[in-house]
C-alpha cells in the first residue's frame, strides 16, 4: 500500500498569504485544511513579516505536513511592491525550513497549467478546478484556492523531483 504524504502549499502575500494543507496517497487527494494568515496594514513591515510567520508556524504545528511547496514570485511593475512581496516570500519559505519540512517551489504558470490546463488562468478558475479537484474543501477564498492549487502541483511533480535530485544531485 502506498504510503500517505502530507503536504502544505502556501501562496505568499504581505497582505494575505494563502495556505492549504492536502493529503497524498499515490494519485488520491484530500482535502484536511486551507485558510489564510493576515497581517495588519496599520502595522510596521517588521511586525507584519512576523505576524505572518506565527501563523504559518501554528498551521505547521497544528497540521504536520512533511513537505512544503511554495508558489515563486513574479515581478511586478512597482519594484516597491515586489520587494515587500519578496519578504514575504521569505518568511513563508523559512518557516517549514525551520521546522526540517522540504520546500519546493512551482512558478505561477506551472501552477496553473497543472491544475487548470492553461498556464494563464485567472483567479476564479484556479479556485474552479481546485473545488472540483477537492469537493470536500467546500468554497475556498481565492488566496487559499491559490494556496492548495500549489499543493496540488507538488502532488503531480514530487515524484520526479525526487527521482531528478537522486540522480543528478548525487
Amino acid at each position: 500500500m502506498l504510503a500517505k504524504i502530507r503536504i502544505i502549499g502556501l501562496d505568499p502575500g504581505l497582505r494575505n498569504t494563502g495556505w492549504g494543507v492536502i493529503d497524498v496517497r499515490g494519485n488520491h487527494l484530500t482535502h484536511i485544511a486551507h485558510g489564510v494568515a493576515h497581517s495588519t496594514a496599520e502595522e510596521s513591515l517588521a511586525d507584519r513579516l512576523c505576524q505572518l510567520f506565527q501563523e504559518i508556524l501554528k498551521v505547521l504545528q497544528d497540521f504536520n505536513p512533511v513537505e512544503a511547496a511554495v508558489e515563486e514570485t513574479f515581478v511586478n511593475k512597482n519594484p516597491l511592491s515586489t520587494l515587500k512581496l519578496g519578504m514575504a516570500r521569505g518568511v513563508v519559505l523559512l518557516a517549514p525550513s525551520q521546522h526540517g519540512i522540504p520546500v519546493a517551489e512551482y512558478a505561477a504558470n506551472r501552477v496553473k497549467k497543472t491544475v487548470v490546463g492553461v498556464g494563464h488562468a485567472d483567479k476564479d478558475q484556479v479556485a474552479a478546478m481546485v473545488q472540483r479537484l477537492l469537493p470536500q474543501a467546500g468554497k475556498v477564498k481565492l488566496d487559499a484556492a491559490d494556496a492548495l492549487a500549489v499543493a496540488i502541483c507538488h502532488a503531480h511533480f514530487r515524484q520526479s523531483r525526487h527521482l531528478y535530485e537522486e540522480k543528478y544531485t548525487a
